[in-house]
């Protein structure tokens, strides 16, 4: 890429890259990049989850409005939090997931479901030992 008008050499926008915020974001798209965040989920993830477009995910992020009813219910499931918890911007997330695995381990875990017993089994038996092992090293 060649400089313009004497203007420092830049990188090609490549579309993973995330623009900085030129303004404090609205307290429902902060909260809603928190969930999204807490899920281990990018905006492209969730979108696909979801579907719907990563812009559409980084408009609802970047605004007051909350997701459209259609789409709520599907966020919430995604990212383990009821669709109240998506609406209400004023409580700490902290008191608001719900158990279960969230983002990408709700993802593994329901292609697991999916496998024979005994396989589901095995897996669960491997998952459990290491919780076990990260609970007993973290206590």
């Amino acid at each position: 890429m060649t400089p313009i008008d004497g203007a420092s050499e830049t990188r090609p926008y490549t579309g993973r890259m995330a623009r900085k915020l030129t303004k404090p974001r609205p307290r429902q798209g902060a909260h809603l990049a928190k969930l999204r965040r807490e899920a281990g989920l990018s905006q492209a993830e969730l979108g696909r989850l979801v579907g719907e477009t990563q812009q559409n995910i980084a408009f609802w992020e970047q605004s007051d409005k909350p997701p459209r009813s259609d789409v709520l219910p599907k966020m919430a499931k995604v990212l383990g939090v009821t669709v109240e918890q998506i609406l209400d911007a004023q409580k700490p997330a902290s008191h608001r997931r719900r158990g279960g695995p969230v983002g990408k381990a709700q993802q593994i875990f329901e292609e697991v479901s999916k496998l024979p017993r005994r396989q589901q089994e095995k897996i669960v038996d491997v998952v459990a030992a290491m919780v076990d092992q990260y609970r007993r090293k973290a206590g």
